[in-house]
């Protein structure tokens, strides 16, 4: 439980709204009592005033007042959306009443006479839930005019790691951002760059992963010429272009540990030394970095230098992967049809229900550089205006094929049994004919036709489901429940359950 007390510089003040001066008073003692301050008013309208002024969090309200009835206070701070949790107190012959009053907007009612602990519980968890709403949209409160600073996304995480940009943009420590590969590290540090002291000087980055080990250095510190096969002239390394900016390396983790001894004494002494020179020159740099690994199991594991770690682990950022961030992953997928679809010329209105769902239950092992592959791939390859499942079939595994008509899957039982092993259907397509044995269960039966439906399409659900004429859910449900019962992982999970029913036409 949180305790108001542990909430600072937010309004935690009780309103009492009761017409009987006792109860008010034992209202106030028991409260005061616990560390909560309160305030008192004696009719309807006197609270509304004192509400509508502000400073008030929770109000425990009477619905039984000399000027108006409890409930048309409560139905004016709904209509007018005033900031604060109502808690209904109400006598014990009217708790019909309490219960209209809490489907109309309050949170919790009291039954009179009120037990101090009762009376102590409920004001505290209504505290705890005015305080955390408070506290959540002052989070997700727009700042400024930096807007999202490059990322698309608007949900929690993403709110935190905005407001966490603005923070530590301001100082010159270094900055360790840690995330997992295509969460946007590099966005988030050229965000931190442009919103500092030093935006109008250079952001240089810096892979560490992609350059070959023995450049590495160079490309850091710069070299003179003929310090080494192919170095024909002097050259300033990222550091040196950074002076006055901001360095950024990226994949910090994958330097070796004799550069990473270079690079602290760098950190320490705050100049550089090209390869091949024994002159010393002083750079103004702010260090941000960023690694898609742990780098603590790294420093246990002796492949990252424990001094340079705490060297650069001085304001660390973690970026949340996409399948973290709920509501955005639409909204991405939304902002890069729009983008993508204007470069192609090709015009896109959104997604289908279906593959919004499909979206949603991607884990999208390859965050929103998956997600943007994704989107072109499909923009590129397909026409308007709404985006089908089928048309995302690459994040089941499988590239698209062309679709075939609907057509029912012709069946052979013992009796009737054909000895052709495919039959060809009047537009010229070839499918195969399976045989049924009688005596097994529908579900049985239902499951044989399913999977030979789904091989004879290719793999290909939302195709199937076109054959079979049900909805593409009923067969992700399926298939994730034939998962279950065979023990593996092979089913589609994340589908919600349709109401559809197999029909099979034999």
């Amino acid at each position: 439980m949180i305790a108001p007390q542990d909430f600072e510089g937010i309004d935690l003040k009780v309103l009492i709204v009761e017409d009987t001066l006792s109860l008010a008073t034992v209202y106030e003692h028991h409260l005061s009592r616990a560390g909560i301050e309160t305030t008192h008013v004696e009719t309807g309208q006197a609270a509304l005033s004192k509400i509508r002024k502000g400073g008030i969090s929770v109000v425990l309200l009477d619905l039984q007042l000399p000027d108006m009835n409890g409930l048309e206070v409560l139905a004016t701070v709904r209509e007018e959306q005033l900031p604060v949790t109502v808690v209904v107190v109400t006598s014990s012959g009217s708790i019909k009443t309490a219960v209209d009053a809490m489907q109309a907007g309050a949170y919790d009612f009291i039954v009179k006479p009120v037990a101090e602990e009762r009376l102590i519980t409920t004001t505290r968890n209504a505290l705890e839930r005015e305080t955390l709403t408070e506290v959540v949209a002052e989070v997700r409160k727009p700042s400024g005019g930096k807007a999202n600073h490059g990322f698309v996304g608007s949900s929690l995480p993403m709110t935190a790691v905005y407001k966490m940009i603005e923070s530590v943009a301001r100082s010159n420590a270094s900055v360790f951002i840690t995330g997992e590969s295509g969460t946007g590290k590099e966005v988030c540090a050229e965000a931190i760059h442009k919103s500092s002291p030093r935006a109008k000087k250079p952001f240089v980055p810096l892979n560490c992963a992609a350059i070959p080990k023995d450049l590495i250095e160079s490309e850091i510190f710069g070299h003179v010429k003929g310090a080494f096969t192919g170095a024909t002239g002097d050259r300033d390394g990222a550091a040196a272009r950074a002076d006055g900016g901001t360095l950024f390396l990226d994949e910090i983790c994958e330097l070796e540990l004799s550069l990473q001894a270079k690079l602290l004494r760098f950190l320490q002494s705050g100049t550089v030394q090209k390869v091949g020179s024994d002159k010393l020159t002083k750079v103004d740099v702010r260090i941000v970095c960023a690694t898609n690994r742990d780098p603590q199991e790294e420093v246990e594991a002796g492949r990252f230098r424990e001094d340079l770690y705490y060297r650069l682990h001085v304001l660390p950022i973690g970026l949340p992967p996409l399948r973290a961030r709920g509501a955005d992953i639409l909204e991405l997928a939304r902002h890069f049809l729009t983008k993508f679809g204007s470069e192609e010329g090709k015009t896109f209105e959104g997604f289908s229900v279906e593959a919004e769902e499909l979206l949603m239950r991607h884990p999208w092992p390859g965050n929103v550089r998956e997600m943007q592959n994704t989107i072109r791939n499909l923009v590129v390859l397909n026409e308007g205006p709404i985006v089908e499942v089928d048309m995302l079939a690459t994040l089941q595994g499988r590239q698209p094929s062309a679709p075939k008509p609907a057509q029912s899957v012709p069946l052979s039982v013992p009796q009737a049994a054909s000895p052709a092993a495919t039959v060809v259907s009047g537009t010229g397509d070839v499918w195969p004919q399976i045989t049924l044995s009688l005596g097994q269960s529908f579900e049985t039966l239902e499951r044989s036709i399913i999977e030979a439906t789904i091989d004879a399409c290719g793999g290909s659900l939302p195709k199937t489901a076109r054959v079979l004429q049900v909805s593409p859910s009923t067969l992700y449900r399926k298939k994730e429940i034939w998962a279950a019962q065979d023990g593996d992982d092979t089913g589609v999970a994340g589908s919600e359950p349709d109401e559809d029913d197999m029909a099979v036409n034999s």
